[in-house]
């Protein structure tokens, strides 16, 4: 029998933040939208208990907590949420993080902007 694979995953996080390369993005902040999809091979004894996966509410408070550090590339957010999956799960095997920035400041009414992060080992 094959191994079984599981994915915990996080969609549509909504915080607000003052991520962006510009001054006034860095004031007034912005509405964004956190995506966060993991991946590991089921232990076969695993039972019914939080260290026989991936904690969702600790991925939550781990895109909260970077979510709250200002910073200029949304590409530097997602690398330091990918890297604390890895540093809390190490049985991670695969982790893809998105954040989208609603309504960046380039002039379209209904724009978004994302950036993708995917990791494999």
């Amino acid at each position: 029998m094959g191994n079984i694979r599981q994915t915990v995953a996080l969609a549509d996080l909504r915080f607000f933040a003052f991520h962006g390369y510009y001054p006034e993005e860095q004031v007034l902040g912005n509405e964004f939208t956190v995506d966060m999809c993991v991946k590991f091979d089921k232990p076969r004894d695993a039972g019914d208990e939080l260290h026989d996966t991936v904690n969702y509410e600790v991925l939550y408070d781990l895109a909260r907590t970077e979510m709250q550090q200002p910073r200029k590339l949304l590409e530097t957010v997602a690398e330091s949420i990918l890297t604390r999956i890895q540093a809390d799960f190490p049985f991670v095997s695969e982790i893809e993080i998105s954040i989208c920035k609603k309504h960046p400041p380039f002039g379209g009414d209904r724009a978004n902007a994302t950036v993708s992060l995917c990791w494999k080992r």
